[in-house]
């Protein structure tokens, strides 16, 4: 006998086959042939299976309550996912088949298998699970150039001609390198295929046929544009974060600092290993190599994990999410399309961190939007961009921002709403957006600002404490030190005005350390204990 724990706090297991008491023999019968009324039960089950997963869920079919993989013949099993279907078909959703195998079970010589099914909401009303995936690595390591080749559905040429949609300025395109955030994304349909620029002309387009899609944030590599990238990790609250190393030159500039940053902010990480059309196998295995020792270091304490197969993937996506100890590790091209359709299997069942509950809790508090991006567009005025920490945004509410240089909160009035370049009337916590402001004066915004409800009676805060551990110093960390400040969307320089019970402090150790604001007063939130 074969014991399978389920790794997915959406899974839920269908039983059937042959039993071996009574009552699941009842079981298995209902749910080959249901009746009406047992229908209306299942269904109604899923229906809240999917609510809890966010419009996803997964169903392991032939498989007992306590793990146990009993398996199922040819017959019951297309009797069992021809009833899921029917059921998924009901409460508007799809069902796609992500693997299947063969089990043996107290020696029958009969096949018997077990099925893994993904079963995911049709989308509507652009209410799509959305996830943000932060894209770290060292400077060419391949990071545009794979996002480029994922969301324009098509390979590159060897030349970085993949990663020319993604950058912003002029200077990128003439470098090659990124020095600013931008933002790309990638959608899979309710069946689970790519919705992608490939076969979609606008974003707009890609949000209307996707139920799921992944934000990828694109963070400059360059150890010049550091604060850039700390304040897309701190600032964008991004779900997972990919670390892309490159295979020929392995770990190198500041890929070590991209893995202790995320680690240290506990962003669930995974790693790429791009450019394998470049090397020999030899040169790949010893840069996975390399990375599994750096993993396992007492520092890390991760779980490496190899992905080189569908049924991989669908491990790795499952266990990734419910355990922060496992990292998988990609080995792909970005030119030859190697192992790319991996990584896409890993992006379709990688589910999101929080429940619904979770969120419905966030949901009911009062309204806390935090101000990244600041924008002038033609005919609309003053556009501000960012994440909505907490509660729910509507065309036409009224919030206050701030502070402003004085520690005032100003009053306006949110115009439209945009999610991912499409237009969007309610906005729900935990989701990022644009919010147009009309002719609000643009000048008394900046970056790190909140805008929040008037019923919070914001307050405005010019000192605070934090505990902290000094990463790295080259010499010691003491009193009057001037350091940049980054909590959440804040990044400010501030003055170290004590350390409590210590004088100085050196790499590694730990401290309650105040600080002290420079420039002007912050909006910041007590951490929960």
């Amino acid at each position: 006998m074969h014991a399978l724990k389920n790794t997915w706090f959406t899974c839920w297991t269908l039983l059937g086959g042959e039993v071996l008491s009574r009552a699941l023999t009842s079981l298995q019968l209902k749910l080959v042939n249901p009746t009406q009324y047992r229908f209306e039960h299942l269904a109604t089950q899923l229906k809240w299976r999917l609510q809890e997963g966010r419009g996803e869920a997964v169903y392991q079919i032939g498989v007992e309550d306590n793990g146990l993989l009993v398996g199922l013949s040819e017959g019951d099993m297309r009797a069992s996912l021809k009833t899921l279907r029917r059921m998924a078909e009901k409460v508007g959703a799809d069902i796609t088949l992500l693997r299947e195998r063969e089990v043996d079970y107290d020696s029958d010589r009969n096949c018997r298998k077990i099925s893994e099914v993904l079963v995911r909401k049709v989308p509507d009303d652009q209410q799509f699970l959305d996830l943000r995936v932060a894209v770290l690595g060292n400077v060419d390591s391949g990071k545009s150039t794979l996002l480029g080749v994922l969301t324009q559905g098509e390979l590159d040429n060897g030349r970085g001609r993949a990663r020319l949609n993604l950058f912003r300025h002029l200077h990128e395109i003439q470098t090659g390198r990124t020095s600013s955030i931008s933002f790309e994304i990638l959608g899979f349909n309710s069946k689970g295929e790519v919705v992608n620029y490939s076969d979609s002309r606008t974003a707009e387009e890609i949000c209307e046929s996707s139920s799921k899609m992944i934000t990828f944030i694109d963070l400059a590599g360059h150890h010049k544009y550091l604060k850039t990238t700390i304040f897309g990790l701190t600032s964008y609250c991004p779900d997972f974060a990919m670390l892309v190393v490159s295979a020929n030159t392995g770990i190198a500039g500041t890929t070590r600092e991209h893995l202790g940053l995320a680690m240290a902010l506990k962003v669930p990480i995974f790693i790429v290993v791009s450019k394998v059309d470049l090397c020999a196998k030899g040169t790949v295995e010893r840069t996975v190599r390399q990375l599994e020792h750096v993993l396992k270091l007492p520092g890390c304490n991760k779980v490496p994990m190899v992905v080189a197969s569908p049924d991989d993937a669908v491990t790795a996506a499952q266990q990734f999410a419910q355990s922060s100890s496992i990292t998988p590790i990609f080995t792909l091209s970005s030119v030859s399309g190697e192992s790319l359709d991996l990584l896409k299997v890993f992006f379709n069942i990688l589910p999101p961190l929080s429940n619904s509950k979770e969120q419905e809790e966030l949901m009911q508090q009062l309204t806390e939007f935090q101000v990244d991006e600041i924008y002038t567009v033609p005919d609309v005025g003053t556009v501000v961009g960012g994440t909505l920490y907490s509660g729910v945004c509507r065309e036409g509410e009224r919030l206050v921002v701030g502070p402003t240089d004085e520690g005032r909160f100003l009053r306006l009035k949110v115009g439209s709403i945009h999610r991912n370049r499409s237009a969007c009337r309610v906005l729900r916590a935990g989701q990022a957006a644009t919010l147009a402001l009309g002719n609000f004066d643009r000048s008394l915004l900046r970056k790190g600002m909140v805008m929040v409800s008037p019923k919070m009676n914001p307050t405005i805060c010019w000192q605070f404490e934090a505990a902290i551990v000094l990463l790295f110093h080259a010499k010691t960390f003491r009193r009057g030190f001037q350091v940049t400040v980054h909590v959440g969307n804040v990044r400010q320089t501030a003055t170290v005005e004590c350390l409590h019970g210590k004088e100085e402090l050196r790499t590694g150790e730990r401290a309650v350390v105040c600080f002290r604001f420079i420039k002007h007063p912050e909006y910041l939130r007590m951490a929960t204990p």
